[in-house]
């Protein structure tokens, strides 16, 4: 784990170096899913470049500092964590004030290095009002021409991204990542497709596979009670609390269900309505828990109003919960199965590029697990996992209905699992060759 890179690494790596045009490069993803450790190893390898850099984390204890880059240090100002770059003392919190004076100190640094500086701001949604005052400071660093490259981090996407599209628009170059992929879980922890299935694609939780007990009270509480606490609550308004861990519960137990709005309300307590359902299931997607999925049609509003397929984004939230071990959920056949397709799902959604919308089908009961959707490309595709292929009558419906550029069995009588989760969502959009 220590020497794997994400292909992340070096498209920082070469964001950071380039000559151009310079912008803010927003890193958001779902919480323990590397972003962190992208951007330290992506500054590792610029020591040897000419380039200043420090790492700041927001949410560290006051008076811990920031981290500044070894051999280069003379580049910085001595770092004061009592006072502001105007001789001010701080609150005994990091507020704007307070990075105003992180940032002059990069400007510092950045006119002194041979080939300017970067300065990284890890979880800067902790900063109330953050995205005003870098537009002042980004701005005024455009206007002087400064060789300062700055990265904002957060593990709030929605709350990320609110900020920098209400003040930010046209000077931001999103940087998305998402939960692991099958193929770097093998490379970098050398787990068995099995295992990457149940236990997910969280690389902290790989350490934790020979006691499950460890790895489930990791995933509720790192994963789950944090996303919903820290990444939700703390940061978005949401007057009912317990219905957004409630659905999360529900949507987990039943990932890979087409569930209505009513069903769901019936199954909640203090379930409010459906328009708060649907609002609540988009705060769970955007922090990369639980999708739902809308049924496909070409008329916008019917995709709306349709009932959503929910689909966990990381097996472990299904698995965790579930109370399953790892040797009785592959001996149950239905549960396993159940697995299968919302990784398959999980996958399609995480790997999505921009433009790329994913949804399912079903008319008089006929079904298609997955449509992938781009301008006028489709394509549909089935999940199989018996013995048998089994029948494929809603694909032939979908076929003849809405003629699809592409359609794929995954599983049995089609392509490999393994080789399906090994490309992205837009692979699967080309025409087949």
């Amino acid at each position: 784990m220590s020497t794997f890179h994400r292909a992340h690494v070096q498209r920082l790596l070469k964001l950071l170096t380039e000559s151009g045009r310079r912008r803010l490069i927003a890193i958001t993803g779902p919480r323990q899913t590397g972003k962190t450790t992208i951007a330290r190893q992506a500054l590792a390898t610029l020591r040897s470049s000419g380039i200043a850099w420090r790492y700041v984390a927001v949410d560290a204890p006051l008076g811990a500092g920031p981290e500044l880059q070894p051999g280069d240090t003379h580049s910085w100002p001595e770092f004061r964590e009592s006072s502001h770059a105007d001789g001010r003392a701080f609150l005994g919190q990091r507020d704007t004030r307070w990075l105003v004076g992180i940032w002059e100190q990069a400007r510092y640094a950045a006119e002194r290095s041979p080939r300017g500086a970067v300065l990284v701001l890890d979880e800067v949604q902790d900063i109330s009002d953050w995205s005003r005052t870098v537009k002042g400071l980004w701005d005024q660093d455009q206007a002087t021409d400064c060789p300062l490259r700055v990265v904002v981090m957060g593990s709030a996407p929605l709350q990320l991204l609110v900020g920098l599209g209400e003040r930010l628009a046209g000077r931001f170059l999103p940087f998305p990542v998402s939960h692991w992929s099958l193929p770097e879980m093998v490379r970098a922890f050398d787990c068995s497709m099995d295992q990457y299935l149940f236990f997910g694609g969280y690389p902290a939780g790989a350490e934790r596979w020979d006691d499950e007990d460890d790895w489930r009270t990791y995933i509720q509480d790192g994963i789950v009670q944090s996303n919903v606490e820290r990444d939700i609550l703390a940061l978005t308004r949401v007057d009912k609390p317990a219905l957004l861990s409630n659905l999360l519960e529900l949507g987990s137990f039943y990932s890979g269900q087409i569930l209505s709005f009513n069903k769901m309300l019936g199954q909640l307590q203090d379930a409010g309505n459906t328009t708060t359902l649907a609002r609540y299931l988009m705060l769970l997607g955007g922090a990369g828990l639980l999708a739902g999925l809308s049924k496909y049609s070409p008329k916008t509003h019917r995709r709306r109003a349709s009932s959503p397929k929910l689909n966990v984004l990381n097996t472990a939230l299904m698995t965790a919960s579930s109370g399953y071990s790892f040797e009785e959920a592959k001996a149950d056949r239905s549960f396993w199965g159940r697995i299968v397709e919302s990784a398959v799902g999980a996958h399609l959604y995480n790997t999505r590029a921009p433009g790329v919308s994913l949804h399912y089908w079903r008319r008089n009961g006929l079904e298609v697990d997955f449509v992938l959707a781009r301008g006028p490309r489709l394509t549909a595709i089935e999940v199989k996992t018996g013995l048998r292929r089994g029948a494929v009558g809603g694909m032939e419906e979908f076929a003849k209905r809405f003629k699809p550029t592409r359609t794929e069995i995954v599983g049995t009588g089609g392509v490999a699992l393994h080789e399906f989760l090994s490309e992205p969502a837009s692979y699967w959009l080309e025409e087949e060759q």
